[in-house]
């Protein structure tokens, strides 16, 4: 990050956390009568990616934005969550320099594995956000990523002796 220019994050952060806000601010009137649901994209933020740079920093940013809109917008009935997706070979992903590297590691290291190809296991968790099966969910992020996010390195799991020093 030190290299990245700081003109970078001028373009991120509105991408990717003040656009919520937008939208938000433009569903809110509709929403507000009848309650409903914004469910957000995010990739998780509470680590330094490779790569990630300053988006990584405006992600940080989205995380808490969905949390003061989730705030601000409960008492109306409107839910705010995140879904922090492993990564998916969609064409905005393919444009980032060093995604199949990253991506790569997801079959890997995730314990329930991960196909970069297979967009249906996050489409399933947003369309249970939007559904009233998780009206008393607001303000969350969850993971769709295999797991990976719970595991710090990759090993582990049945058939993997421990060792003993």
């Amino acid at each position: 990050m030190i290299f990245t220019p700081t003109e970078s994050a001028a373009l991120a952060i509105p991408t990717s956390a003040s656009s919520l806000k937008a939208l938000a601010a433009g569903l809110h009137a509709r929403m507000r009568e009848g309650g409903g649901s914004i469910v957000s994209m995010d990739f998780v933020a509470t680590v330094a990616w490779p790569i990630y740079d300053w988006m990584g920093v405006a992600k940080a940013a989205l995380e808490s934005v969905s949390r003061y809109l989730a705030r601000d917008l409960g008492p109306s009935g409107v839910r705010v969550n995140l879904v922090s997706a492993g990564p998916l070979g969609t064409v905005a992903a393919r444009g980032i320099p060093g995604f199949e590297q990253l991506a790569s590691l997801w079959p890997r290291m995730a314990p329930l594995g991960w196909d970069v190809e297979d967009p249906a296991p996050v489409a399933s968790a947003i369309c249970f956000l939007l559904s009233d099966y998780a009206r008393g969910i607001t303000g969350e992020i969850v993971h769709v990523d295999g797991g990976f996010h719970a595991v710090g390195a990759p090993g582990g799991g049945l058939g993997v002796a421990p060792t003993s020093e």
